[in-house]
């Protein structure tokens, strides 16, 4: 059987890796790290995180959720080695990243069907593939990508948070709390008085910058602006967004700060914390000297600052199907940020399902399109659906599947309790009907 090349072992490659060769196909897993490395990747290992270590809410009443919980339906290799090594985030799954991404590497690694090549590939193969090269694609892949599609290539810039060291953090400043009190208490606090809150606004608002010079800020993710841009709205803007207060009592003062900024766990021993919401593209001397004006990190040891860099992603409604496959090529897929899903976790779906398919396809079977009520299903029919003249990459949300049928007018909450409930519903008889039930772990 002739195998089937996957390009990028991110975390839709690595996804769509573990499905096709589960399914008795052989794969070539195709990583060009450490031979060449990106601008935000530090390791050679599969599925390494490179901004936030969570991967959003696990309850069923938000999408990301649901779509946990309908990748934990199909068998997913990623969802599996999160939930292994996760660490303590209140009601989000968050993970050691090193962990988690030794975790996946080593399953690949050590599976029978999967061969591993590493160097860069520079050309679309002319065999079954799946692309998930990834919104850093070098540039000579990017140049036959865009040769492919018939169509100018589309960006957006990408931001990563800071991480400081546990041990640098002022806890006589800095508090424990879960907002409203709600299960552990997994986020350092760092409060503001309305004083400290417009000084360190301002130093914000003149701090120096990397951005490239043809940057456009139309090109920016609303899901992961730069806090300099959040601030540049308006004074409101940080407080009503990664800074809001809500939920929250400094214990020194018994009230609700004017401001917050939240720090999350890094890895499980809680020695790195990471900067919530405050992706920057500030330079690495502006960082530290504005961000040692956020109380309890006046003395702070940077881990990590934070960067920008360039996503690359496709016209998707123009170029692929809902199955994952190229319109022009039955047997070349495309997953991950490329096809303009924005998301660790849709990532993994759309490299999950375009496993599943390429799988199919060697098998002599027809490929699948998930139903349209689940989130992976809808998130699918969007990106291949939406106005190409606009399209913008898309994070899973309640705004994506069909109004649930009701002969009342329902309430907020009693919608998308219904919505996530049709949804675990319809990706339950998928997956009997098809057969999809995974295998056990060895």
């Amino acid at each position: 059987m002739k195998p089937i090349t996957i390009v990028g072992a991110g975390l839709a490659g690595s996804e769509a890796a573990w499905q096709v060769a589960e399914r008795g196909v052989p794969v070539v897993l195709c990583e060009m790290r450490p031979d060449r490395m990106t601008p935000a990747h530090e390791t050679d290992l599969f599925a390494e995180l490179v901004c936030s270590n969570s991967l959003k809410s696990t309850l069923l009443t938000s999408a990301h959720g649901v779509l946990k919980h309908e990748l934990r339906l199909l068998g997913s290799l990623i969802l599996r080695c999160a939930e292994e090594h996760s660490v303590p985030a209140g009601q989000a799954l968050a993970v050691d990243r090193t962990r988690f991404a030794q975790a996946v590497t080593a399953a690949l690694s050590e599976h029978p069907l999967i061969e591993v090549r590493r160097g860069e590939v520079a050309a679309i193969p002319g065999g079954p593939a799946i692309i998930a090269s990834g919104p850093l694609t070098s540039n000579a892949l990017a140049t036959e990508i865009a040769g492919l599609t018939g169509a100018e290539r589309l960006y957006f810039y990408d931001a990563l948070s800071p991480i400081v060291s546990a041990e640098s953090i002022d806890e006589t400043i800095a508090f424990r709390q879960s907002r409203y009190d709600k299960g552990e208490a997994d986020y350092i606090n760092c409060p503001f008085t309305r004083e400290e809150y417009d000084a360190f606004y301002e130093a914000l608002l003149a701090a120096e910058t990397t951005l490239h010079a043809d940057y456009d800020p139309r090109e920016l993710f609303e899901g992961c602006l730069p806090i300099e841009i959040i601030a540049s709205r308006g004074p409101d803007g940080p407080r009503f967004g990664p800074m809001k207060p809500k939920g929250l009592t400094d214990p020194r003062t018994g009230r609700m700060p004017w401001a917050v900024v939240q720090l999350r766990a890094e890895n499980r021993e809680g020695t790195m914390w990471n900067l919530v919401g405050f992706q920057t593209s500030l330079t690495y001397p502006e960082q530290r000297r504005v961000f040692h004006m956020i109380p309890g990190l006046e003395h702070a040891e940077f881990l990590r600052f934070g960067a920008v860099h360039r996503n690359t992603y496709v016209n998707a409604p123009t170029q692929l199907r809902p199955t994952w496959q190229h319109r022009e090529r039955d047997d070349l897929f495309f997953a991950g940020q490329i096809t303009g899903v924005e998301g660790y976790v849709e990532s993994v779906a759309s490299g999950l399902v375009a496993g599943i398919n390429a799988a199919r396809l060697a098998l002599g079977e027809e490929p699948l399109v998930m139903p349209e009520q689940s989130v992976i299903g809808s998130l699918a029919r969007h990106i291949t659906t939406a106005d190409p003249e606009h399209f913008q990459p898309m994070n899973s949300n309640f705004g994506l599947l069909p109004e649930p049928p009701s002969e009342k007018r329902l309430r907020k909450r009693e919608r998308r309790e219904l919505q996530a409930h049709l949804a675990v519903k319809a990706m339950e008889q998928m997956v009997e009907a098809q057969g999809l039930q995974p295998r056990a772990p060895a």
